[in-house]
């Protein structure tokens, strides 16, 4: 079941997203942004167990994007992320916005869901707002990927 997170799971969201953060494969969050932030949240849940998360993070009345996807090690490849990636697709929406995107290394993954290969200078307010400060700034392997709804 996918559902809209809630404070109590600030400390698992905090947990998967630190899984994949220590791997290098997308940005750390400290517990407190993840509490800040968590309205962007959606956690998908089994027998009362958080095993994945995505956040839709708005940047203007156009444009958001679907980031901090993490599945637990042993629940991937079962469609948590899928059922994740919908849910943001969905509030998008019904938010009225216009597009979304990812930047990702997992290109198939998003494609299955419509999103098409862009340049990242095309989402400046990701790149001055997040990219700006990352330690792959430099030398990013991700690639942005849009999806127009």
């Amino acid at each position: 079941m996918v559902r809209k997170a809630q404070i109590k799971d600030v400390k698992k969201i905090h947990g998967l997203v630190d899984l994949y953060a220590r791997r290098k494969e997308m940005l750390p969050r400290s517990e407190d942004d993840i509490a800040e932030g968590i309205r962007d949240f959606f956690v998908s849940e089994r027998d009362g167990n958080v095993l994945g998360c995505a956040a839709l993070h708005i940047y203007s009345d156009k444009l958001a994007e679907i980031r901090s996807l993490a599945v637990e090690a042993g629940s991937t490849n079962k469609g948590i992320g899928s059922e994740l990636v919908k849910a943001c697709i969905e509030e998008a929406g019904n938010l009225g916005l216009e597009s979304v995107f990812a930047l990702t290394l997992k290109t198939e993954f998003f494609g299955k869901f419509g999103f098409t290969a862009t340049e990242k200078k095309k989402l400046p307010q990701k790149i001055w707002n997040d990219c700006s400060i990352c330690s792959k700034f430099a030398d990013c392997d991700e690639v942005a990927y849009v999806k127009e709804l």
